[in-house]
């Protein structure tokens, strides 16, 4: 047989396409041709490929003409991925394997010059997209990426340590075993950790009860945050705790994640099912918060999908990166689009933002004076665009602690007694509405608002005073809902807006 074809696929943004490897062979001058947009790494593949099958102790056609398509040719390669596929192809195509058994597999991995199968990142991509399109077939991955897959339910994963193993199952009938193989192929059980995952206490911040309390308003409706403060208050001890308020993961919500994180190279198993909490240096570029490069590849708002986007000094983060948050904020998803390409990643995560009042970081701090004039003040707080601040759904000032209150305070509260009520308020909304309060949009925000009459009054009286755009109008409202939930309430009452109205804090000099 000189044809022969294998299965892959190949990955772009959180899609993980299907790539069919044709392999022929015929009479010539040698030559292996690699064609199909193939980038770099996977051109490299030829003498990966070459030098993997002759230290396997298999053999390579040195005397034929091969040439490797990657269909469809107009969908863009990367990665060693497609190492293993290829591999199996010239071994098809030259009679070495039996190439009908590779009908209903599909195979990606990487191959060492030994023959050693490496894993690739997108393991848990590919298999979420089988499952989604309801496929039927099994996949084959190298040691690493094989257990990313299995996490999938209804899904069938084989796992091989080298070349030879997978060479093992698909040889003809009436040819012996290759050379002493290796005892390394195994169908991989579904099965996910069962370790609960762990964050840090909340209990570790001593006072701060007021900040305390916008959390668990923030946790229980997923709504963004700001924190201003001087240094040393606590803002980021704060927010590296905030995931643990969240509820728990569904199965959904964990393959997603995971597989954000598979995309990156990023994916641990013994964070499974554990809210991710991104923290990016304020250097950070526009393309690395939001995604991009070629191929796109996803940023730290991808990353932190279902989980906490904590940006710690924010005014010093560049304007454009900031601005760049904008739609998904709104959206909960980012589209990447090149001239060539076009790429869409979720981006449904809680921010939680933390900045000095001022350049110096004392002002109306009682502890220290404040040596910023008003012009300095005024250009450090402008950094952050008016469109920006209006998306952030809570403002709330973290005052220092005398050192006599931190010394003698008592732990506060644990995470999980707040997480117990984020939980029964979060349900709540659920039930009614059938997403988190901060989701709501449109006319659901009115149906599901029930303002009385005092209530509707106060909202209107501190818009007009403070001069509200109708986005921060109705961010109030989603935040008052998330108030009255966490108090029981179906109605939302005048005390309710009125709590949420002092949580629109607007930034100035004093």
């Amino acid at each position: 047989m000189s044809l022969s074809l294998v299965h892959s696929r190949a990955l772009v943004g959180l899609q993980a396409p299907a790539v069919t490897v044709e392999v022929h062979m015929a009479n010539g001058l040698p030559s292996f041709t690699l064609v199909g947009l193939a980038d770099v790494e996977v051109k490299e593949a030829r003498e990966r490929v070459r030098s993997a099958l002759q230290n396997s102790g298999l053999d390579f056609p040195h005397n034929q003409r091969i040439t490797v398509n990657l269909a469809p040719a107009d969908l863009p390669k990367d990665s060693g991925r497609l190492d293993l596929p290829i591999a199996l192809g010239i071994l098809a195509a030259s009679g070495q394997i039996d190439g009908a058994k590779l009908a209903g597999h599909e195979f990606a991995g990487e191959l060492s010059l030994s023959g050693e199968l490496r894993p690739v990142r997108g393991a848990l991509a590919m298999s979420l997209v089988l499952r989604q399109q309801q496929v039927r077939t099994r996949l084959v991955l190298p040691p690493g990426s094989a257990e990313e897959a299995a996490l999938v339910p209804d899904t069938e994963v084989f796992c091989a340590r080298h070349l030879l193993d997978v060479v093992q199952q698909f040889l003809p009938p009436s040819n012996d075993p290759p050379p002493e193989p290796t005892d390394g192929w195994a169908r991989m059980a579904p099965s996910t950790p069962s370790t609960p995952p762990s964050y840090a206490n909340l209990a570790d911040v001593k006072g701060q009860a007021g900040v305390k309390r916008v959390l668990e308003i923030a946790a229980a409706g997923g709504h963004s945050l700001l924190m201003v403060g001087p240094p040393g208050s606590g803002k980021s001890m704060l927010a590296q705790r905030f995931a643990g308020l969240l509820p728990p993961m569904s199965i959904e919500e964990a393959l997603e994640s995971a597989a954000i994180a598979s995309l990156a190279g990023r994916f641990d198993l013994a964070r499974w099912a554990q809210r991710p909490t991104g923290q990016p240096h304020h250097s950070a570029s526009a393309v690395a918060l939001v995604g991009g490069g070629s191929p796109p590849r996803p940023g730290e708002i991808s990353l932190a999908h279902h989980g906490v986007l904590f940006l710690d000094e924010l005014p010093e983060f560049p304007r454009a990166a900031l601005e760049a948050l904008r739609e998904p904020l709104e959206t909960g998803s980012i589209t990447i689009a090149r001239a060539a390409r076009r790429a869409e990643f979720p981006a449904r995560f809680q921010l939680i933002a933390a900045m000095n009042p001022c350049p110096c970081g004392y002002l109306g701090s009682s502890t220290r004076a404040c040596r910023c004039s008003p012009e300095q003040v005024s250009r450090y707080q402008g950094k952050l665009s008016g469109p920006l601040l209006d998306r952030i759904d809570l403002h709330i000032e973290v005052p220092s602690l005398p050192a006599q209150d931190l010394l003698k305070a008592a732990p506060g509260e644990s995470t999980e007694a707040i997480a117990a009520r984020t939980l029964a308020a979060r349900e709540r909304a659920l039930a009614r509405q059938g997403c988190a309060n901060a989701e709501l949009q449109g006319q659901a925000i009115d149906t599901h608002s029930r303002l009385d009459d005092n209530a509707a009054a106060l909202l209107q009286k501190a818009a007009v005073k403070l001069g509200w755009s109708g986005r921060s109008i109705h961010r109030s409202l989603k935040v008052a809902r998330t108030i009255a939930d966490l108090a029981g309430s179906d109605a939302l009452g005048a005390a309710h807006v009125a709590e949420a109205v002092q949580y629109r804090r607007v930034l100035k000099a004093h």
